[in-house]
């Protein structure tokens, strides 16, 4: 049983509440698919837990929710909140915007909110202290630019496990960990995979072009994505990238489609996502999410045992 958010590594914290999963103080439950997500209180992504430990939470929480009062609801989403400060959201069978605004309109507007917030102080700070000590400020400006500029776009902000194919210049080992800057992010771009079907990410790394298909392709495009997409989005934009895929009907084909259509970027080259458009972005990550939570949990069903498979019957996600 995880403590940490697998996305932040935040700490998820526990409850007292529901005894069969006394991780987290956010809980989201999908009594009719069998899903039980932990919402990071930190990150805002939903956690989706192991399926071998879900089937008795899932009831628990189904029965405190019901005998709760305090709650807000829609005809397909409800939230309760229990006395020991235990949330509780209920998914019953939402549209996929609704379900989205729920799941992504909090993390994409928190992080609206702080890329604008550090920009408005930014110029503050930079307002203040222009007029009044312009020598002293241009001098540590020019001593720290250098270091921070360093720190901001050299040091790894992501880590992904990899094996196979992972370069231009050859073969890594087996398994072994990517790492990749800041730098890295503007570089990425998804393009049609002519070994199977899907995609591959293509990543310059200095004056390498590191390139992953399958698996890692999946792995990396969801470690780097959310880096593109650091200024979030409004609900209207949610909205439009909900669109998005259910243009294409399934977030696996919309994945291969983007990867397949033609986006021009800076240097006239197709597949740059920070060349697309805002709601496609956005579009991307929550496919890429859903992927990856929807192979979790197959991989998590190919793992139940005997006794547990008859309870898995119940509902096929």
């Amino acid at each position: 049983m995880y403590t940490t958010c697998i996305f932040c590594k935040k700490p998820l914290h526990s409850n007292e509440v529901v005894e069969e999963f006394p991780v987290g103080r956010r809980l989201a439950f999908d009594p009719a698919k069998g899903r039980l997500w932990v919402v990071c209180r930190k990150c805002r992504r939903w956690n989706l837990t192991p399926l071998e430990e879900r089937w008795e939470a899932i009831e628990t929480c189904e029965r405190i929710f019901r005998d709760t009062r305090m709650r807000a609801s829609t005809a397909n989403i409800g939230i309760a909140r229990h006395r020991e400060g235990l949330d509780l959201v209920r998914i019953g069978e939402p549209p996929r915007g609704e379900f989205a605004a729920w799941r992504y309109g909090a993390r994409f507007g928190i992080r609206r909110w702080r890329a604008g917030l550090g920009s408005v102080a930014a110029g503050v700070a930079g307002g203040m202290l222009g007029p009044v000590s312009l020598p002293i400020v241009g001098t540590l400006g020019v001593a720290l630019t250098g270091p921070y500029m360093a720190w901001t776009y050299l040091r790894p902000i992501a880590k992904v496990r990899v094996g196979g194919k992972a370069s231009a210049d050859g073969p890594v080992s087996s398994e072994s960990v990517a790492k990749f800057r800041l730098l890295d992010v503007k570089s990425i771009r998804m393009l049609p995979d002519d070994g199977a079907p899907g995609f591959g990410v293509q990543i310059n790394r200095g004056l390498r072009k590191a390139w992953f298909e399958g698996e890692d392709a999946r792995r990396v495009a969801a470690a780097i994505v959310p880096f593109v997409n650091q200024w979030g989005g409004t609900r209207d934009t949610v909205r439009r990238a909900v669109n998005e895929i259910e243009s294409s009907g399934h977030p696996s084909r919309f994945l291969t489609e983007v990867a397949n259509r033609e986006h021009g970027g800076l240097t006239g080259r197709t597949g740059y996502v920070r060349a697309m458009p805002t709601p496609l972005q956005l579009a991307l990550e929550m496919s890429l999410h859903e992927e990856q939570e929807r192979r979790a949990n197959s991989s998590s069903d190919t793992r139940v045992s005997p006794t547990q498979s008859s309870a898995s019957s119940r509902s096929h996600v």
